[in-house]
């Protein structure tokens, strides 16, 4: 599957800026100040863990539900953006026929009969649907009307697509179609918010990332950004030699993890200690053994999810 990758962009070409957002309801404070922008033509991960306030802050932006105070600004070229709004829970008339359905969602959005068809027809006949039309929706799988939802989201061409879960009830291989769909739809020009727990779907697809907890706002940056934030210093070296050699070329400031022999060669995970620089460690390591290949391992979306929620939910557990 093709990567995604940063567009970009000037500071002041987003096409949604939060403000200082906050929520409540009764005594309970969902959303404390939130502020941050997504860029135009991004694929903004919008990550928490359960509870954290992720749902309440999409009300906010589809305009479901009104922030208490701060502003949210949608900023269209001229106008306000249109939205395509994928809910987590299913929004679908269970004994209506799928077209019947998918033509009635689009006809309230505003697409006239013949724009309806026009506009639907592509994506059942690229998604593999021609064969569901007359089929009452009751008669689907959890994840055949999950597909039939995020074509009625797509249909009307939103210049700005909130995507919360969009993966859930599929197996692997519709979760890569619609996966693939996702990344076509960005290489348009599509700005796309996308709320998941899946850390692997976060890696494979988004360029901007922010994460909530506890309804505050805990990080917001390029996902690149964000791994080289919370590096960990940890190499992986395959190298021929003396393992003796290579453990004493080390010195103080490395800790062999992990080492793994192959034939002739070997594997070693090492740690980096006190911000040591990578070409410290491959330069000491280049006067001992033969160096094959040498990379910095970069923690996953879901080592630095667990290491920013877990701390805050484990003192949470404990009160």
């Amino acid at each position: 599957m093709r990567k995604s990758h940063p567009i970009e962009l000037s500071d002041s070409d987003n096409i949604v800026q939060v403000n200082d957002v906050s929520k409540s309801y009764g005594s309970s404070k969902v959303l404390h100040e939130i502020t941050f922008e997504i860029p135009r033509g991004s694929i903004f991960g919008l990550l928490g863990p359960n509870g954290a306030g992720k749902t309440t802050l999409i009300r906010a932006l589809t305009g479901i539900t009104a922030p208490d105070s701060g502003e949210i600004i949608l900023q269209g070229k001229p106008q306000k953006p249109s939205i395509g709004y994928l809910p987590e829970e299913r929004g679908l008339y269970r004994k209506m026929k799928v077209w019947e359905h998918a033509m009635y969602i689009t006809r309230l959005k505003g697409l006239s009969k013949s724009e309806s068809v026009n506009h639907l027809k592509p994506w059942f006949e690229r998604l593999g649907m021609t064969d569901w039309l007359e089929k009452p929706i009751e008669s689907l799988s959890k994840g055949m009307q999950q597909k039939l939802q995020f074509v009625i989201t797509v249909a009307n061409d939103p210049e700005l697509l909130i995507l919360d879960e969009p993966f859930s009830g599929f197996d692997p291989v519709n979760a890569d179609e619609i996966k693939r769909e996702i990344l076509g739809l960005h290489e348009k020009g599509k700005t796309i918010l996308l709320s998941t727990h899946n850390m692997a779907s976060v890696e494979e697809l988004c360029t901007n990332v922010c994460l909530i907890n506890r309804g505050k706002l805990v990080l917001n940056d390029s996902l690149s950004s964000v791994k080289s934030t919370y590096r960990k210093s940890i190499f992986e070296v395959e190298f021929k030699g003396s393992k003796i050699a290579f453990a004493n070329a080390l010195g103080h400031q490395f800790e062999v993890k992990e080492i793994i022999d192959n034939n002739d060669r070997s594997t070693a995970l090492i740690q980096g200690f006190d911000n040591v620089k990578s070409n410290e460690l491959l330069r000491a390591l280049i006067q001992s053994v033969e160096v094959k290949s040498f990379s910095e391992k970069l923690p996953s979306m879901n080592d630095i999810f667990i290491d920013l929620v877990a701390p805050k939910l484990e003192i949470e557990s404990s009160e």
